[in-house]
């Protein structure tokens, strides 16, 4: 996830009032940044402080060797990102808000000099950000606020240390972490913009396959055949099977918007009672989706189209460059260099005729 810095001018036409606003966001967007990297030190001096709680200090060994096998393996970026450590003690490092309108999946966008138009708005502080979700909500939007463990600056600030690892992110499981690192090590190599949904596709696809690739190459099992990739495949086929529907319902002008809402609203209700099907079969009573299934609306599943709906298509792509990351990042180089149009109807043509998630009949 790339977060917009106000390092950046301001730009634009704008009334005193929204430049205010813009100020007071981008104010705090670099002095929660700032206040990160002041916290980071680099990651030999935690190894090499006898303080260092030895799980910790283990831990930071393996997001070093993880950040130099992606250099090597993946062909992400070599910079300084990820070679200090910042102890934050707080469940998220910035929490998004996203939002819909009340009948469509289109994300709400915000829009920054350089970085362009996200379907996203991170904030260091969590109370922020939920007073600019009820913002929203008061104008008729579709809201939703979630903590996010880590995030990218694009590689824009590696002359101050880079991007570093964070408490957020290294203190889950061992997978968790290789996840982010490749991640958002992937935004640094591409990023395109005025397009979330390619950027966060393209840097879902290098975590996915990185991490196979990783797993691979540490002697285990990779991702698609442990318990957690099998229910998320099955949480990823219930999501788009949702859009799918609501996609359709929204597009239907010869439905008033009264019905429109009342369909919706039954759609809503399919989807959560064929996640409790799930859960209390299969799933075996398992409740890691059961807070996104309680907040599900439009903005969730818009959400979700960002961050998975041209994933196939990358991983396609990637097969076609003989599974050579070097090759592939290229590739996708050629691709965010096309006009929008011509880049959504590629990657639409790659979407067809692969079914990349392993699902359960």
């Amino acid at each position: 996830m790339p977060l917009a810095l106000a390092t950046l001018l301001l730009g634009g036409c704008q009334s005193l009032g929204a430049v205010g606003e813009a100020v007071g966001y981008y104010g705090q967007a670099v002095g929660g940044h700032l206040q990160l990297m002041r916290a980071a030190r680099p990651v030999d001096d935690w190894l090499a402080d006898p303080a260092t709680p030895p799980a910790l200090a283990g831990r930071l060994r393996e997001a070093q060797q993880m950040r130099r096998w992606a250099v090597q393996a993946l062909a992400l970026p070599d910079n300084a990102s990820y070679t200090r450590y910042a102890q934050l003690d707080r469940p998220a490092v910035v929490w998004n808000v996203v939002a819909t309108p009340e009948l469509s999946l289109a994300l709400h966008t915000w829009c920054h000099p350089l970085m362009g138009c996200v379907g996203y708005q991170g904030w260091f502080d969590e109370a922020r950000a939920r007073a600019e979700a009820a913002r929203l909500q008061a104008r008729g939007l579709e809201v939703m606020v979630y903590g996010v463990p880590a995030y990218s600056t694009l590689g824009w600030t590696n002359w101050l240390g880079g991007d570093p690892l964070l408490d957020t992110f290294v203190r889950g499981a061992e997978d968790e972490t290789a996840r982010l690192i490749f991640h958002e090590l992937a935004h640094q190599r591409v990023y395109v913009a005025d397009d979330t949904r390619f950027n966060e596709s393209y840097a879902t696809a290098v975590e996915r396959l990185g991490l196979a690739r990783w797993q691979a190459d540490q002697g285990r099992p990779v991702v698609d055949g442990t318990r957690a990739a099998r229910l998320r495949a099955d949480f990823l086929r219930l999501t788009r099977q949702a859009r799918d529907e609501l996609q359709a319902l929204y597009a239907r002008q010869d439905l008033s918007a009264a019905e429109r809402r009342q369909q919706k609203a039954e759609v809503f209700a399919r989807l959560r009672a064929a996640h409790a099907a799930l859960k209390a079969g299969p799933w075996q009573g398992d409740a890691r989706y059961d807070a996104w299934f309680a907040r599900a609306n439009n903005a969730a599943l818009a959400l979700q189209t960002a961050y998975d709906g041209w994933v196939p298509a990358f991983e396609r792509l990637h097969a076609e460059e003989g599974a050579d990351f070097a090759r592939f990042h290229a590739a996708v180089e050629r691709l965010a260099a096309l006009p929008p149009d011509e880049r959504r109807a590629r990657l639409q043509a790659l979407m067809a005729p692969v079914q990349p998630f392993t699902t359960r009949p």
